[in-house]
Parts: structure tokens; C-alpha cells; sequence
């Protein structure tokens, strides 16, 4: 009998875990919603300056 009990109070407990987990899940992402993008113009700054295709062989 107690087996059962703490396996019940287990799964509450696991079954909590997991709302609350929901719960901060879409709250992050309604704060990014509410962020809008990084740049207004779309571009993202880490590869604004990359050029695709070949590139320049570096001078030494």
C-alpha cells in the first residue's frame, strides 16, 4: 500500500513538473512574440557581411 501512495505522489509530482514547465514554455515564447524581430530591416548582424559562392583567397 504505501508503494502505491508514493507512486501516486510521484506522478503528481512528475505531472506538476511538466505544467509548470508548459507554462514557462509559453511564456518565453509569448515574450519573444511580443519582442518583433532582431532588426527591422531583416538582417540578421552575425552574417550580415558574408558573401555567398567562392571566396577571395586571403593575402598573406
Amino acid at each position: 500500500m504505501f508503494t502505491t501512495m508514493s507512486k501516486r505522489q510521484k506522478e503528481l509530482a512528475r505531472q506538476q513538473h511538466k505544467k509548470e514547465k508548459a507554462e514557462r514554455a509559453n511564456q518565453r515564447k509569448a515574450e519573444k512574440a511580443a519582442q518583433g524581430p532582431r532588426d527591422p530591416d531583416g538582417i540578421d548582424p552575425d552574417i550580415a557581411h558574408i558573401v555567398p559562392g567562392p571566396q577571395p583567397i586571403p593575402e598573406e
